[in-house]
């Protein structure tokens, strides 16, 4: 399972104060620490939801030139606003990359999507549309078809989309695990050379103890056949149930890797 680290990005106060006083040292050191903990995909995402398109714009080249000075891992580009997505690829120079995200709406379809076929990039698809998260599996399924049609015009392969069923919090409506586990099974059967991601966190929302119920569904997540997953890496009891989770869906052949990573000590039970 591929580990995106969600760290570098603005909704964090101590990330939010560093870009703003332009702090290179501060998220530089983030990035490697990040990376150290086994990220695979370095997440940067400059917005506030404050301010001009234009400042986010600004921030976002500059935090993507120095994150990318710091980590020899590849960034996940993240952002609502698709003109600060081609400003920011622009900046990044790595061959590797993940564009997080487009939705089925029209407009950005027609603006993300050309950037990703450019760059040969892999694609963050949010199985949404205008009007906001479905509440159900199929009109989930609905969006992403609309997405995979539109994409593969642009000459994208499946493996270059990772479909995200969405999460909402189960503090909210306890159903909402169950619809997720269930588009995430649907995702895969329908378009079994794409691949799925989730922002984990979302689930426990709104609830006490919320790494024991996050650690709880990614091991349900990744049995339903997720690829991906966007959290924190600095959580080393999360890192170990990935190795765990790895193992247990056949990822890890013989669990060569696991015992490898216990006689480093790096699982946490």
């Amino acid at each position: 399972m591929l580990v995106i680290g969600e760290n570098i990005n603005a909704s964090n106060r101590s990330v939010a104060e560093a870009i703003a006083r332009r702090d290179r040292e501060f998220l530089a050191n983030l990035a490697v620490t990040v990376t150290a903990a086994g990220a695979d995909f370095v997440d940067v995402n400059a917005g506030t939801g404050q301010g001009s398109p234009e400042r986010e714009t600004a921030t976002m080249e500059w935090l993507v030139e120095t994150v990318q000075e710091a980590t020899d891992r590849p960034l996940a580009i993240d952002s609502e606003v698709p003109s600060v997505i081609e400003a920011a690829l622009h900046k990044y120079y790595g061959d590797k990359l993940l564009i997080n995200s487009v939705t089925a709406e029209r407009e950005k379809l027609a603006a993300v999507g050309p950037l990703a076929a450019e760059r040969r990039a892999w694609l963050v698809a949010l199985a949404m549309g205008t009007n906001g998260i479905p509440n159900n599996v199929e009109e989930r399924l609905v969006a992403c078809e609309l997405i995979m049609t539109h994409l593969a015009r642009l000459g994208l392969e499946a493996e270059q989309i990772f479909f995200d069923p969405l999460v909402l919090p189960i503090s909210v409506d306890s159903r909402q695990g169950i619809v997720t586990l269930r588009a995430i099974e649907q995702i895969k059967l329908r378009y079994p050379g794409a691949r799925t991601v989730m922002g984990l966190s979302n689930i426990s929302y709104g609830l006490p103890n919320r790494k024991l119920v996050n650690r709880g569904f990614l091991l349900m997540a990744a049995y339903a056949g997720l690829d991906a997953v966007i959290l924190d890496p600095l959580d080393a009891k999360m890192m170990s149930f990935i190795r765990v989770a790895n193992m247990l869906t056949g990822e890890d052949l013989l669990c060569k890797k696991y015992i490898r990573d216990h006689r480093k000590g790096i699982l946490v039970d």
